[in-house]
């Protein structure tokens, strides 16, 4: 969409003028940022992350244009929250460094009813017995997978180390954002919900593929507007090994949260013995697949974003604090067929734990079993540290996930509002 722009670009539809989609979602387009033009789902994107928008924009391989979510924010080199087109190249960066992360979602028979808080909690302790949770923890041995077995490349990255992590992280949750969740549905059943991706693994994949790319853009003399999107040809030797790892790392990510899915569902049987469980969604959120878009054949980058093809079942999560959503793919087209995949930070990390305190975090989460909040190492102690608390996952460093389902009411339909129960965060 086009036309009347304001101080920012942003052009606010009237009633009277507007098609329903419109009136449904904050959007706008600026044709002025660079070769191709942005589409905004999201009213105002901080400033850092227009700013890597339209260095997208002007990227030599991007095509269409570039579409940004309502849930965007400020990645490495391309926000999080954003889908880009290219028909001949892959940017790892584009990918992001966890590759493959994504959500997973259960619905169980149990009643809504039937889940009190010291069951909630019971099922919740349990589990964090059989899944290793939190950044570097790992299994004690390596993990039997098929995967393990098929995968006979030796790239640079599969070092001795980086591969014996790999054989004991398969079923771990990982740290920062990446959750455990048992929530109530509006459907009147308990679900249950994973947040991770491929852990150490695909950050070593993206990091490598990435160093391949840059050096391959400064000896083919490729103009970047940021040497952070550097990019590898599709048809290039270099390209098909980034490939060949990308959809290894896919496979692994999607494997780690099948596993933890199995221990959530023994976790919950043995308190529930009569739960019936569902069959697993699953969606990725940071990859790159060849699709067709405007009858053209090209890889769509969805760093941060979900599919949403029409008729397709995704899942959008909130903040620990606030509901999650089973979501119907809309289709539409200027969105490459993709949604928001989450409620997108509105404070960055460091910026939660300075500016925000215990006693308000506390209150986010009444009703709902957690942990509490851990003490930053060195607290009291270090000047260099920005509060006692680590609040960087709090409900308030994220935006209100109302806002964001509101914004993208042409891309998605709400299929199920989940509200959460109890939470264990990485």
């Amino acid at each position: 969409m086009s036309g009347r722009r304001g101080g920012h670009g942003i052009r606010k539809v009237p009633a009277a003028e507007a098609s329903p989609a419109e009136i449904a979602t904050v959007k706008w387009t600026r044709k002025d940022w660079g070769r191709v033009p942005v589409i905004s789902w999201c009213e105002q994107p901080d400033p850092k992350a227009a700013e890597q928008a339209a260095n997208l924009a002007r990227h030599p391989a991007v095509e269409r244009h570039v579409a940004l979510m309502p849930d965007c924010h400020v990645g490495f080199g391309m926000p999080i929250g954003a889908v880009i087109f290219c028909p001949r190249d892959i940017l790892p960066n584009a990918v992001g460094v966890d590759i493959g992360c994504g959500m997973r979602a259960v619905r169980t028979s149990i009643p809504v009813e039937r889940m009190t808080s010291p069951l909630v909690r019971a099922i919740l302790d349990d589990l964090k017995r059989a899944v290793p949770i939190g950044e570097g923890r790992s299994h004690r041995g390596p993990q039997k997978w098929e995967g393990f077995e098929e995968y006979d490349a030796a790239p640079p990255w599969k070092t001795r180390d980086a591969w014996d992590l790999a054989l004991r992280s398969l079923g771990t949750l990982g740290g920062g954002n990446h959750f455990l969740e048992l929530q109530a549905g509006e459907d009147g059943r308990v679900w249950f919900m994973i947040h991770s991706g491929s852990r150490n693994l695909g950050l070593r994949i993206a990091h490598h593929y990435q160093e391949v790319a840059r050096r391959l853009c400064e000896r083919r003399r490729v103009g970047l507007p940021d040497r952070d999107l550097a990019h590898l040809p599709v048809d290039s030797e270099e390209g098909r090994q980034y490939l060949r790892d990308m959809e290894f790392a896919l496979r692994f990510a999607r494997e780690n949260r099948r596993r933890m899915s199995e221990r959530f569902r023994e976790a919950v049987a043995r308190h529930v013995p009569e739960a019936d469980f569902e069959p697993d969604l699953d969606v990725h959120h940071n990859y790159a697949v060849l699709e067709r878009h405007f009858g053209e054949a090209g890889w769509v980058h969805r760093k941060g974003a979900t599919a949403a093809a029409a008729g397709a079942l995704g899942i959008v999560p909130g903040s620990m604090g606030s509901p999650s959503y089973i979501v119907r793919g809309l289709g539409h087209p200027d969105s490459f067929s993709s949604s928001a995949h989450g409620a997108g930070r509105r404070m960055g990390r460091m910026e939660a734990c300075r500016s925000l305190s215990r006693e308000e975090c506390d209150a986010a989460m009444r009703g709902i079993v957690f942990d509490g909040w851990r003490r930053l190492p060195g607290a009291g102690r270090r000047r260099d540290r920005p509060g006692e608390y680590d609040l960087e996952e709090a409900p308030q460093a994220y935006k209100p996930i109302e806002g964001v389902m509101e914004a993208q009411r042409d891309l998605v339909e709400p299929v199920v509002r989940l509200r959460p129960l109890g939470v264990v965060k990485g």
